[in-house]
């Protein structure tokens, strides 16, 4: 089974080694090049446009930023659906919208090829481990047949229905990732405001039940107040602007996920969207100093 892989940034360059690292033919393209040539210089074959990635694919897998990234490299000139036939399966990993996943789902059919969206829960380290959640919506069979690259990205594979259900899936991961972030680093704000040291805030959270491996694994960037990307925080404002397009959709009533979106917001306008999602601390700081 040869493997196309198609966006390498964050998430997928390390996603797109443990793949090559398992053995399989792999090829890359990417629009900024350099990106690349990592992988190229282990072995992975570089292509020149997404037709091409397709054509010398049996599986191709999108990892990019958003829906727009995704339609734009399915429907160019020389893109994904010029190089699909019925032999082939498209994975989309990236964090869409449902409506989009399913877009890209009747886009696919009309090749007469499979489509599956995957989008996964895990940021980078996960990514590199390979111990990512993937969350697929698709055709049982089809899901089935590329099971073996999930065991590879990830340690649980949890399908959840049709295409767009993997989309939706994600969406509530995601907002539960949000909130949570968010709490903790309200705690963490009043421990300061009432003059209890940080270090231990932080032991007291992990000792306790609500001391949950986001935090344990965020500990370092809180003690030091300094937020490397591992999921960036433009990208958690983007997934719960999704989340309440929707709840409204759907009729649901979300408080605490429009309180979130609003905070993530605004610590997005004000220059912290290519900190970790964590820095929200950051924001919710400076509002209280």
């Amino acid at each position: 089974m040869k493997i196309g892989w198609i966006g390498l940034g964050y998430m997928g360059t390390p996603m797109a080694k443990n793949v090559l690292k398992a053995g399989y033919t792999l090829h890359v393209y990417n629009r900024t090049k350099e990106k690349a040539q990592g992988l190229a210089d282990e072995g992975a074959i570089l292509c020149e446009t997404p037709q091409e990635l397709t054509e010398k694919s049996d599986v191709i897998i999108t990892m990019l930023t958003d829906g727009a990234a995704v339609k734009d490299v399915m429907e160019q000139e020389e893109g994904i659906l010029a190089g699909l036939d019925h032999s082939k399966i498209v994975i989309d990993m990236s964090t869409v919208s449902p409506e989009d996943s399913v877009l890209f789902s009747e886009l696919v059919r009309t090749k007469e090829a499979a489509f599956i969206d995957a989008p996964v829960s895990g940021s980078v380290k996960p990514a590199e481990d390979g111990t990512l959640v993937i969350l697929p919506g698709g055709n049982a069979e089809d899901i089935q047949k590329v099971q073996p690259i999930f065991d590879i990205l990830g340690k649980k594979t949890v399908h959840f229905g049709e295409n767009g259900k993997g989309a939706s899936a994600k969406l509530v991961i995601n907002l539960l990732l949000g909130i949570t972030m968010q709490g903790a680093s309200e705690a963490l704000l009043l421990a300061e405001k009432l003059g209890l040291e940080k270090e231990n805030t932080l032991e007291m959270i992990l000792a306790s039940a609500v001391g949950t491996p986001l935090v344990t694994g965020k500990k370092q960037l809180f003690e030091k107040e300094e937020f490397p990307a591992a999921f960036m925080l433009k990208l958690m404002s983007k997934d719960l602007g999704l989340a309440l397009k929707e709840a409204d959709k759907n009729g649901a009533s979300l408080p605490l996920t429009k309180a979130a979106d609003q905070t993530y917001g605004s610590a997005k306008e004000h220059g912290k969207g290519e900190l970790d999602l964590s820095a929200i601390f950051l924001e919710l700081k400076e509002q209280n100093s």
